[in-house]
């Protein structure tokens, strides 16, 4: 279907094929539904997540492409985020519990984005593919889902099947064949003794 040139990784040291295969897609068959069991893998990977004190301060909202919940989803995304995430069989947005019984939840944020890596990581291993993004009105999340204060949306996920680049518009085909780039390793190392 698609004709997208290798995305491996070159990488400085050796990883496991999954993670060195894995890039955030943003061209998505619009046509297929979500792989339900593929989904459900990614779920149980996050539900296992380490979290701190095992307190699992995180929740997920799945959003189905033509639901009502995708189209709340979907309206959220800013700029060009909303261009083409709509495509994508299922948007899961990732919630921090930040504070629980009045008490802040520190490690809540980070916990979360564990939470997605795993989920991410489960998805590409089982053939769906996916991309987080940053690029959203929290608040509408927030009111369009009914969250109390305690929760804070962290990251949209876009999930389902690869699509076909020759049916992306010409910003969306140079994005996808652009070369994936990472700084060194040894640059990201503050103190390696």
């Amino acid at each position: 279907m698609s004709t997208l040139t290798a995305r491996t990784a070159e990488t400085d040291a050796p990883i496991i094929d999954v993670l060195a295969e894995r890039w955030s897609t943003r061209i998505f068959d619009r046509e297929s539904v979500i792989d339900e069991a593929a989904l459900a893998s990614a779920l149980e990977a996050a539900r296992w997540t380490p979290t701190a004190a095992n307190t699992q301060a995180w929740r997920v909202i799945v959003a189905r492409r033509g639901s009502a919940a995708h189209a709340t989803v979907l309206g959220s995304l800013a700029g060009f985020n909303s261009a083409w995430a709509g495509d994508a069989a299922a948007l899961v947005v990732f919630v921090a519990e930040t504070t629980r019984d009045g008490e802040p939840m520190r490690w809540a944020q980070y916990d979360t984005g564990q939470v997605a890596a795993h989920f991410t990581v489960q998805a590409h291993a089982d053939g769906l593919s996916t991309h987080q993004m940053g690029g959203f009105d929290r608040d509408a999340i927030t009111a369009g889902f009914g969250l109390s204060s305690d929760f804070t949306p962290v990251t949209v996920m876009a999930v389902g099947e690869l699509g076909d680049i020759r049916l992306a518009s010409e910003e969306l085909q140079a994005r996808e064949n652009a070369p994936r780039v990472r700084r060194p390793a040894a640059d990201s190392v503050l103190v390696n003794d």
